[in-house]
């Protein structure tokens, strides 16, 4: 802890003065706060993964990408992809050029394909109304398609050096457990994350944007949902839940979705056959390839009625179906 003295200074100083300007007696949880934080972000620093995106070097399109990658997927699933993408469409220009087609051949099994449209969508409206150019204010991201509050605090954040709160599930997890003394968050909700979050950030902007990856990072390593390693969190004499006995949840989980012979498994296939067929099939010599013997004919026209709502696929003369943009 001798290390974090002058930090933990830097940070009680700063807490005298809020950001409207003014000053006000510290409490024990500003000074809780300080330490919880400094420590986290002196761990982080020496122990972060060297992920491509972490790079001094990356652009904010390059954060952007990436962060609607990472969601709901594994970093380690996303980092070659982000790799191959970035070389491709290195900048929103690249990409405005793109088909939709050729886009969700690429995206290819990383899930999520909607998240392909959107970013071929956003490339499109940062090239034609920002003239190639990451917006930096969160009012003009928020209006990009598909950017929603939380990417558009990261680009904030992470891109653009501004702290605003950035709160996933990881953040939300170690938000609860260190401060609340609770197992299972809060589901999400733009309003609290930010509020949680303010209520103990650094209010030094460098400190707070450290925070944000520092905090994101313990909770995807070290503070995970299922099986915490707390002997190896750098705040574990720190932690509320850990104090309080690590109690289990109270919280009823509701019980994940089989994905085997759900109807998202189905949209895959179809998905997976029609990025290997440029121009598109057939819709009855699909069927009878993916539902041979017809047992799953209703999930199969479930799977192209929901892709073609997302805008996945399109219908030619009631009679195929192709990847938007073949």
């Amino acid at each position: 802890m001798r290390g974090l003295a002058a930090p933990v200074n830097e940070l009680l100083t700063s807490l005298v003065h809020n950001r409207e300007g003014g000053s006000r007696q510290l409490t024990p949880a500003d000074v809780r706060a300080a330490v919880i934080t400094a420590t986290v972000n002196s761990w982080f620093t020496r122990e972060h993964r060297q992920l491509a995106w972490r790079l001094p070097t990356t652009t904010a399109w390059g954060v952007l990408v990436s962060e609607t990658m990472l969601q709901q997927t594994q970093a380690a699933r996303v980092e070659p992809k982000w790799l191959d993408f970035m070389e491709r469409w290195p900048t929103p220009a690249a990409m405005a050029e793109a088909t939709e087609a050729e886009v969700l051949r690429f995206w290819d099994r990383l899930g999520y394909p909607r998240r392909a449209l959107w970013l071929l969508a956003c490339a499109r409206a940062i090239a034609e109304e920002h003239d190639g150019r990451v917006p930096e204010t969160r009012e003009a991201l928020l209006a990009l398609p598909g950017v929603g509050p939380y990417t558009a605090s990261a680009v904030m954040s992470f891109a653009h050096g501004v702290p605003e709160p950035v709160v996933d599930t990881n953040v939300r997890r170690v938000l609860s457990r260190a401060f609340l003394g609770e197992e299972t968050p809060w589901g999400p909700s733009a309003v609290r994350d930010a509020a949680e979050m303010r209520a103990v950030a650094p209010a030094d902007p460098t400190a707070a944007n450290l925070w944000n990856a520092a905090s994101m990072e313990l909770g995807a390593v070290i503070c995970t949902a299922k099986r915490p390693n707390c002997n190896d969190c750098p705040i574990v004499g720190l932690c509320a839940w850990v104090s309080a006995g690590r109690p289990a949840s109270t919280t009823i989980k509701k019980p994940q979705a089989k994905f085997a012979g759900s109807d998202r498994e189905m949209r895959g296939m179809v998905l997976r056959e029609l990025r290997a067929i440029p121009g598109g099939v057939e819709i009855e010599f699909l069927r009878r390839h993916l539902d041979p013997d017809g047992a799953d004919s209703l999930r199969f026209d479930r799977a192209l009625t929901s892709l073609k709502v997302d805008g996945l696929i399109f219908e030619r003369n009631q009679a195929e179906i192709a990847l938007t943009g073949d």
